[in-house]
């Protein structure tokens, strides 16, 4: 683990919204007030086995004293989901780190273009609620198999209003990236949400003059390849010259730190952030599912990302 702050928090709220999913409202023991977060922000849960795994905050960010995440049941996942929803009842202490935003909103956009698939409402409702109280200009996209298998969407409806379309694929309304059309000025779009759905829509979207720094996106899982075969590369760090051999059989993010270069780490998996960092030459295979389009020419995921030839890190 890094140094991030960790926080033992309580469970005030435990419930389910869904048949699947729980809402947890986490508050500190003592403390009033918890560390700031902006629409976007995920935390870290850390499980009793060390294990890590990353919730987006879905609360108020204005309301200073909880924070709220949704825990959907993944019966395919690692376990962490089920252990939540089992041991995390109200009065539990769950072990929380400070807030981290690798999705945020644009603050000079004229106009919010929402996607949402599924349990990746969590950070667009937060952003949503964000936009409304400040005034701005936004519109939701929610798709979901069912309006009752939809995790937050009386909150959402509550929020948008008309502002919201929700595309149910039981009542025949499936959502498709034909639904996003060609972007106006300053207009930004944001998507979180299944692999698919947001591969689809970015693909979509560059295709109709989007930029690279107008589209946001955020996914809850790492990139997994089962053809891809890991090949050695050099890596050069910029600050003293220093030449490092990335074998095969290991990754950027552990020979670095054998080499005593002091890297945070969480997740390391490609999906928290925690050990992004810099680089000015090299070609990067990128294997992540954290950095934003318009990052992936300057900034490398060291955890699960690799190189072709020689990369130089800007540590």
């Amino acid at each position: 683990m890094s140094a991030r702050l960790i926080m033992k928090l309580r469970v005030a709220e435990a419930r389910f919204i869904t048949d699947d999913t729980l809402l947890l409202r986490l508050v500190h023991p003592s403390r009033p007030q918890l560390p700031a977060w902006t629409a976007g922000a995920h935390v870290d849960l850390v499980l009793p086995d060390g294990k890590v795994r990353q919730y987006s905050l879905c609360g108020d960010p204005a309301e200073r004293g909880s924070y709220t995440i949704a825990v959907k049941r993944e019966e395919a996942g690692r376990g962490g989901s089920a252990w939540i929803q089992e041991s995390l009842v109200e009065g539990a202490l769950a072990h929380v780190s400070a807030p981290r935003n690798n999705f945020a909103l644009a603050e000079t956009a004229s106009h919010h273009l929402l996607v949402a698939g599924g349990i990746g409402v969590t950070p667009i409702l937060a952003m949503a609620r964000s936009l409304a109280a400040a005034g701005a200009s936004f519109r939701v996209h929610y798709c979901a198999r069912s309006a009752p298998t939809a995790p937050l969407l009386e909150e959402l409806r509550d929020i948008c209003g008309e502002r919201l379309s929700c595309w149910f694929s039981e009542d025949g309304r499936r959502f498709t990236a034909a639904a996003i059309e060609a972007p106006r000025d300053e207009e930004h779009l944001y998507a979180c949400g299944p692999l698919g759905l947001i591969d689809d829509l970015t693909a979509h979207a560059l295709s109709l003059g989007w930029s690279p720094e107008q589209i946001h996106a955020e996914k809850f899982q790492a990139l997994r390849d089962e053809d891809f075969i890991p090949e050695d590369f050099e890596v050069e760090l910029s600050s003293t010259g220093q030449r490092l051999h990335v074998p095969a059989s290991s990754t950027l993010l552990a020979v670095l730190q054998a080499h005593g270069v002091p890297m945070r780490t969480s997740c390391e998996t490609g999906i928290c952030g925690s050990c992004i960092c810099d680089y000015s030459a090299g070609d990067v295979i990128h294997r992540d599912a954290v950095l934003q389009l318009a990052e992936r020419s300057h900034r490398v995921v060291p955890c699960v990302s690799r190189a072709r030839g020689t990369l130089t890190l800007a540590l």
